[in-house]
């Protein structure tokens, strides 16, 4: 099989093969020599060795934590300098948002942050069984039209494809602003209750804060704050790994 043949497989095949890319920032992550911004096969290749890349760069820490959906790093960023003792890895399949958050991250002089473009269905080939210990998705597309719903990634498959990378015991932590959405991945971790354990849901998280417009990133996220100030209740549904 060719590389192009294989680029053409459903991106969650075990065989299915990046390709380089004519993106400017694909070349631009290319560069970076430090190891806060991989991409593709680069990145997959840390399967099952993150903490020890982590080490590489002179980082120790036990717990690992993964935003997928992790755009500019703002979330990630914060979360890797309040919490200097864990490592964070962000996930985003759009290249200019891994080089710009990975550059934050190098000026912050944060060596507990990572970053990787990857796409969400290649999370079981870029960490291996039980190596994440938090993971988190926050505000996905909710495709709202019902033509659109097979876009959502959120679905029974999704839960069971990246339960496995997740430690028994470890939590996924969803939020969104959509209703619709909300339902939909509650009607989805349904069928997956061999796998996840639902321990805190909520229509509206931030109810028993009397001014939550004062919330600040990392706490919030950038799409959370807007959907704050214009008063839409956020969603929110913590589910532990099964063990």
């Amino acid at each position: 099989m060719t590389q192009e043949q294989a680029h053409r497989l459903p991106i969650g095949h075990p065989e299915f093969r990046y390709v380089p890319s004519k993106n400017p920032y694909w070349g631009k992550i290319q560069g970076v020599t430090d190891g806060s911004a991989l991409q593709d096969h680069d990145a997959e290749a840390l399967r099952g060795r993150w903490r020890q890349a982590f080490a590489d760069r002179g980082v120790a820490g036990s717990r690992l934590v993964v935003e997928l959906g992790c755009n500019g790093g703002h979330v990630l960023n914060g979360w890797a300098e309040r919490e200097p003792g864990s490592l964070h890895v962000g996930v985003d399949w759009k290249y200019k948002q891994i080089y710009f958050a990975a550059e934050k991250a190098r000026k912050r002089g944060l060596k507990n942050a990572a970053y990787a473009r990857a796409h969400g269905d290649r999370l079981p080939y870029l960490f291996g069984e039980g190596e994440v210990d938090m993971l988190a998705v926050y505000f996905p597309d909710p495709w709202p039209k019902k033509a659109q719903w097979k876009h959502r990634f959120l679905r029974e498959e999704w839960f069971r494809r990246v339960a496995p990378v997740v430690r028994p015991g470890g939590e996924l932590h969803i939020k969104t602003d959509h209703d619709g959405y909300f339902d939909w991945i509650l009607e989805h971790v349904a069928r997956v209750g061999d796998v996840w354990s639902p321990v805190d849901q909520t229509r509206d998280l931030h109810a028993g804060n009397p001014d939550p417009a004062l919330l600040q990133i990392p706490d919030v996220t950038l799409f959370e704050r807007l959907f704050i100030r214009d008063g839409i209740p956020i969603k929110s549904l913590r589910l532990l790994r099964r063990r």
